[in-house]
């Protein structure tokens, strides 16, 4: 996926004013581009994982697809450790053509990484930040 260093920032903005619990959101997308980042509010409240309130979830998807987007990522935060996905991660990975983008901001120089997780198998993939 290529994306705009703007929107890299804005999701390590998002991470780190959260923080210390987990941050997420949704990427949205056309073309293997993405557009914009969509904020949402981890329901979970906790510094271990993230969980998007269905209805709010079901609005972003209504907006992307009523700009005519779609969902390019699905972010969300490691506070505490580094940006590869968690067991817990893995195990609530529910749209297979979605990136899972987590930011790490554990560390003082935010690391930004993408995945792709299908049947329990991650695969990184690269972003292209342009």
């Amino acid at each position: 996926m290529r994306i705009a260093r703007s929107l890299i920032d804005e999701v390590v903005a998002h991470a780190r004013q959260e923080a210390p619990d987990e941050c997420c959101g949704m990427i949205a997308g056309r073309d293997g581009q993405a557009t914009r980042v969509l904020r949402a509010e981890n329901a979970a409240h906790s510094r271990l994982r993230y969980e998007l309130d269905p209805r709010e979830q079901l609005r972003l998807m209504e907006d992307l697809d009523a700009a005519g987007e779609e969902l390019a990522g699905i972010y969300h935060s490691h506070t505490g450790s580094a940006p590869y996905p968690s067991q817990t991660d893995i195990n609530l990975a529910f749209y297979p053509e979605s990136l899972y983008v987590i930011a790490g901001v554990a560390a003082d120089e935010p690391e930004v990484r993408a995945y792709r997780i299908l049947d329990g198998r991650v695969e990184e993939v690269e972003l292209e930040v342009i």
